[in-house]
């Protein structure tokens, strides 16, 4: 079985290449495995200096898996993953992940489960979270809380209630992860950023909701890093670079745009330490 995964992936990946490496064409997320598998492999990557051309055509896990594994320290202790972004065994085999208890909050279950891996899983609003106070060590939302108080039934949940339109509710979602944070904890945070839009399952933040993001949590330290997509790759940004950028939503467009991108054209990344 095994074999004839990895042949399908192979033949997927192949296919993606001789197509036009077009986003969430055929072989696509075989593609951005392996991409990602490549980078995060490299002991050399540093995300603070993107070589030219990175990431083509590929979505801001690109960016944001591997700034987040860089940023993240070894050892041991207690880690939530809030919003299942990191629920891949690619990620959680990792020695950095591995060596952690690690604790997945979502809305609803999900295909794939890893507890023979060790990781618990949670079903749950992240405006409600369960967890007593200062338990975590490091907290990673990854492009989660654009989505909170949105409409979730579209692809996350089928539990109608959270056909929402609460956009401040990422502020609720955000006092939560302080409170299950240990004191000198941080809080892994990513979101598109742009022009301030809401697309009903999601939105995009700009710098004034960011700033409400910060003060909110209240950190000790903050460390916020922008990338913005362009035709050529990811690159370095900032707020005033990034002020405009917008969207990709595939699950709505016909066809590409001239860019290809395949979500997000800019990210903030948030490192906040409590």
């Amino acid at each position: 079985m095994n074999y004839w995964r990895r042949l399908k992936a192979n033949v997927n990946h192949a296919c993606f290449n001789l197509t036009g490496r077009r986003p969430w064409a055929r072989g696509y997320t075989e593609y951005r495995l392996a991409q990602l598998d490549r980078v995060l492999s490299d002991a050399h990557f540093d995300p603070e200096r993107l070589p030219a051309g990175y990431g083509c055509r590929l979505d801001e896990r690109i960016i944001e898996y591997p700034w987040f594994m860089a940023r993240l320290p070894d050892g041991k202790g207690a880690l939530l993953d809030a919003g299942s972004v990191l629920n891949h065994e690619f990620l959680l085999s990792r020695p950095k992940l591995a060596s952690k208890r690690v604790f997945v909050s979502t809305l609803a279950p999900e295909p794939l489960s890893f507890t023979h891996l060790g990781v618990s899983y949670v079903y749950e609003d992240l405006r409600q979270c369960c967890f007593r106070d200062g338990f975590f060590d490091w907290i990673a939302s990854l492009s989660t809380i654009e989505h909170v108080g949105m409409d979730n039934t579209m692809l996350y949940t089928t539990d109608v209630t959270k056909r929402e339109y609460e956009p401040d509710a990422y502020l609720d979602a955000v006092v939560q992860f302080r409170r299950v944070l240990k004191p000198g904890g941080t809080l892994y945070l990513t979101m598109p950023f742009g022009r301030a839009q809401s697309y009903g399952w999601f939105q995009i933040f700009d710098g004034g909701m960011v700033d409400r993001v910060l003060a909110g949590f209240v950190p000790t330290r903050v460390r916020e890093m922008h990338y913005r997509y362009t035709p050529a790759g990811w690159t370095h940004s900032s707020r005033e670079l990034s002020k405009d950028a917008d969207y990709f939503d595939v699950h709505r467009s016909k066809g590409h745009a001239p860019d290809y991108a395949a979500a997000s054209r800019a990210v903030v990344c948030l490192e906040l330490t409590k």
